[in-house]
């Protein structure tokens, strides 16, 4: 049994992503992000970043105690190694996964993030923040449309971790979605992802868990998400 503690954001859907393809037994642990519960002591000992997604392993395949993991990209590489799925086992197929796995994490998922905040939540709307982010995630989304102009998948001709990892980025933001005209070969591939039973099983546990996700945020969100701590 995996623990997962999660929220319905693009970083937690990554995971249920692989859990549901991957048909792994996993009991979600809410994290309201929302309410502050990302600095309670109990998910800082799994989590010490103060970020969710994180998983608690109780079966791992040494046998020995339960491996927490924290971090998205961490935790897809952990899955698919625990698995032997959706991570390619020659070499350079391996290595294309990785790339484009450490192209989310370091790259997609931050600007696309700082481009929702400045679009989204920022309380003023400063135009160098909003043209910068939006300007790098659009020139990001040329980068994953040539790549995909060659294969069917990030990593090759299978689905794998690298496509789970970037898929909930794409449409992270109902009002900021890519220019999919100029972009067909990401949506060709956006919409293959969408059709599988599995994401669709991983999205519809977004509305089991925060029945308010997509609404405006509130102060104390506002104040646990964005202010100092």
């Amino acid at each position: 049994m995996i623990d997962l503690y999660y929220w319905p954001t693009p970083n937690g859907h990554k995971v249920t992503l692989f859990l549901e393809e991957a048909g792994l037994d996993y009991a979600i642990k809410p994290v309201d992000i929302g309410k502050g519960e990302q600095f309670q002591p109990a998910f800082l000992a799994v989590s010490p970043n103060n970020k969710m997604p994180a998983i608690v392993d109780h079966a791992p395949a040494d046998g020995g105690v339960p491996i927490s993991v924290f971090e998205s990209g961490a935790i897809l590489l952990y899955l698919a190694e625990k698995t032997g799925r959706f991570l390619p086992a020659d070499a350079r197929g391996r290595v294309a996964a990785l790339e484009w796995l450490f192209w989310q994490v370091a790259g997609l998922g931050p600007m696309s993030g700082q481009m929702g905040h400045f679009n989204v939540y920022a309380p003023e709307k400063i135009p160098y923040a909003i043209d910068r982010y939006g300007n790098e995630v659009r020139r990001l989304h040329g980068v994953i449309d040539q790549r995909l102009s060659r294969h069917a998948y990030l990593a090759g001709d299978e689905y794998g971790i690298a496509d789970m990892a970037s898929y909930p980025w794409i449409e992270a933001y109902d009002a900021l979605k890519p220019d999919y005209p100029a972009f067909p070969h990401l949506k060709r591939w956006h919409d293959a992802i969408a059709a599988r039973p599995a994401t669709q099983r991983a999205y519809a546990l977004k509305d089991q868990v925060n029945p308010d996700a997509g609404k405006p945020l509130d102060e104390e969100a506002r104040r646990h998400l964005f202010g100092p701590r």
